[in-house]
C-alpha cells in the first residue's frame, strides 16, 4: 500500500478511493473561462483539477482561480521554479513538476521549502517524450528500465531536499510501455501513483488506450488516482474515467449498465431502449450522489433466455418478448410490461427502490 497525501480535501493513496482528475484546456489567465470549465468537470465527477501555469499573469490568476473553485487546484510548472513559488503562495493545492527541467537543486530546494511550509504535495512527472538523453543512450532508447530509473532518481532527487509529501507519475503513450515501466515500480517505491496514458489520441482512439492501459494497472492494484488524456473536451476524460472505475467495481454509488448484444431472438427494438435506458441512468448520476445507494446493476436484456437466466445477478433490469417485455430482479420476474413503457418502468423501479421518492 502507498503513503497517503492529501490534496487539498482529496486524500491519494493509502486506503483512499482511487480519485479523477481532469486539466483544463483553457488560457488560465482567462480566470472567467478557467472557473467555468473547471465547473463544469466537477458537476461531471472530476475531484482534482490541473491547470496550466506558463507564465506570472497565469500564476497570480491561481489565487482567484482557488476562491472560487469547488476542487482543489493543481499548478502544472515547467522550467521556472520561481512560478512554482508563486503558485504555491497564491493558493495552489499541489504542484506538478519535473525535477529534470525545473533547473538546479539549489531551485528545487526553494520550491520545496514553501511546498512543505504551506503542506503543498508535489507531483513529480516523468514523461517518454521528455526522458533524459543519457538514461535513452544507457538503455539505448526509450525502455521501462529508463522510465523506472528516471523516476527513481526525481523521487531521491526530491527527498535529497528533506520533502518527502510526493505523488509520483510515470506516462508513456505506449500501452504495453506505460505497464512495463509500472511493473518494476510497484514493488520498489510506496509514494502514491497517478497514472494515466498519456497524449492517447483522440476521444475514440484515446478512450481503447486508456481503458486497457489504466484498466491493466488498476487490476494490479497500482494506481491511486486517474486521468483519462484524450484530445478534445475534457469533461470526455471525466466521463470515461468514471466508466472505468465502474467497469472494476471501484466507484461508489454508481449505476453499471448492463445489455446484451441481441440475436435472432430478439423481437423488441432493444437498441432504441438501451439508449433510453443509459440517458436515463445519466439523469440519476445527482440523485445517486444524494441518496447513496451503492452500486446498483441494471440490465437490459433482449429476450427471456438472457433475462432471468444470464441477467440473474442484477439488481434490476428489463428484458423482452414480443412487443412486451418484462421487469426483473435477481432472475425473479416482477411484472410485465408494454415494449413502449419498458425504460420508465424501470426508471419507476430504481426510484422506488433507491431513492424512496416514489410510493409502490
Amino acid at each position: 500500500m502507498t503513503r497517503k497525501v492529501m490534496v487539498g480535501d482529496v486524500a491519494i493513496g493509502g486506503d483512499a478511493p482511487v480519485s479523477v482528475q481532469s486539466m483544463t484546456n483553457t488560457d488560465t489567465r482567462d480566470i472567467r473561462s478557467t472557473l467555468k470549465q473547471i465547473n463544469e468537470l466537477y458537476e461531471s465527477g472530476c475531484q482534482i483539477v490541473r491547470i496550466a501555469v506558463p507564465d506570472s499573469e497565469a500564476a497570480e490568476a491561481v489565487k482567484h482561480i482557488k476562491k472560487e473553485s469547488p476542487v482543489p487546484i493543481v499548478a502544472d510548472i515547467h522550467f521556472d521554479y520561481r512560478l512554482a513559488i508563486k503558485a504555491a503562495e497564491n493558493g495552489a493545492d499541489k504542484l506538478r513538476i519535473n525535477p529534470g527541467n525545473i533547473g538546479n537543486k539549489e531551485q528545487l530546494t526553494k520550491i520545496t521549502k514553501v511546498a512543505k511550509e504551506r503542506k503543498i504535495p508535489i507531483r513529480i512527472g516523468v514523461n517518454s517524450g521528455s526522458l533524459e538523453k543519457d538514461l535513452i543512450n544507457k538503455y539505448g532508447g526509450i525502455t521501462a528500465e529508463a522510465l523506472f530509473e528516471s523516476a527513481e532518481n526525481s523521487v531521491e532527487y526530491m527527498m535529497d531536499t528533506g520533502f518527502e509529501d510526493l505523488v509520483l507519475s510515470v506516462k508513456s503513450s505506449d500501452v504495453v510501455l506505460n505497464y512495463q515501466t509500472h511493473m518494476l515500480i510497484k514493488d520498489k517505491l510506496d509514494i502514491p501513483l497517478h497514472i494515466g496514458i498519456t497524449e492517447a489520441g483522440t476521444v475514440k482512439t484515446g478512450m481503447v488506450k486508456s481503458a486497457i492501459g489504466i484498466g491493466s494497472l488498476l487490476l494490479r492494484g497500482i494506481g491511486d488516482t486517474i486521468r483519462v488524456s484524450l484530445t478534445g473536451n475534457p469533461i470526455e476524460e471525466v466521463k470515461f474515467a468514471k466508466e472505468i472505475l465502474k467497469s472494476l467495481g471501484m466507484l461508489d454509488n454508481s449505476i453499471n449498465l448492463i445489455s446484451c448484444p441481441t440475436c435472432g431472438r430478439c423481437r423488441i427494438d432493444l437498441v432504441e431502449i438501451a439508449k433510453d435506458v443509459e440517458k436515463m441512468i445519466t439523469s440519476l448520476e445527482p440523485e445517486m450522489e444524494k441518496y447513496k445507494p451503492g452500486k446498483i446493476d441494471v440490465a437490459v436484456m433482449g429476450c427471456v433466455v438472457n433475462g432471468p437466466g444470464e441477467a440473474k445477478n442484477a439488481d434490476i433490469g428489463i428484458a423482452g418478448g414480443k412487443g412486451k417485455g418484462i421487469l426483473i430482479s435477481k432472475g425473479e420476474i416482477l411484472a410485465s410490461v408494454p415494449e413502449e413503457e419498458l425504460t420508465s418502468a424501470l426508471e419507476k423501479e430504481i426510484r422506488r427502490r433507491y431513492f424512496g421518492d416514489l410510493n409502490d
